[in-house]
């Protein structure tokens, strides 16, 4: 059985690159975050597209997009990459990382979904960890949902709430 350690609560940042325009998406995002606030202080940072994006290579959009994401980020601030290369949980194990980072007294969890071609070098070096939600490709709008999804579904394990079944 997991135990939520009584600890100040951890703020928790979800920087995502451009607006969430469908509203089956907005709708669901903010019923997570509605119901995050009982458990944690989240936020969400949209940074803009970048203007005039096919006047740019690839290569040049990643670096223009990790330049802004990484304006949003704090010296201090632990950084977790959320790409289809890095660890992936089930959704108890991911409850169990979220207490980890919580025991460990972090102030600010930043989770970044980056722009359509991924993250640029600058942020992959200052990233901690990458996060993978699935091995499969989704749209980096439905993304925002499935995370805020995740994140209270893992507050709901720590809290021994009946939302996740076993």
């Amino acid at each position: 059985m997991l135990i939520l350690p009584k600890v100040q609560k951890m703020k928790i940042v979800l920087v995502v690159v451009g607006k969430t325009n469908e509203k089956y998406l907005t709708e669901g995002i903010s019923d997570y975050q509605k119901r995050l606030k009982h458990y944690t202080n989240f936020e969400i940072v949209e940074i803009s597209n970048i203007k005039n994006a096919k006047n740019f290579s690839e290569k040049e959009l990643i670096k223009k997009e990790g330049e802004m994401i990484l304006k949003q980020i704090n010296t201090s601030d632990y950084l977790v990459l959320l790409d289809d290369k890095g660890n992936d949980f089930s959704s108890p194990s991911f409850a169990e990382k979220l207490q980890q980072w919580m025991i460990s007294g972090k102030k600010r969890l930043v989770f970044v979904v980056g722009g359509a071609y991924g993250f640029s070098q600058e942020l992959y070096y200052r990233g901690n960890e990458k996060l993978s939600l699935s091995k499969m490709t989704f749209s980096h709008q439905m993304v925002r949902l499935f995370f805020v999804e995740q994140l209270y579904r893992g507050y709901t394990i720590l809290n021994n709430e009946p939302y996740h079944h076993k």
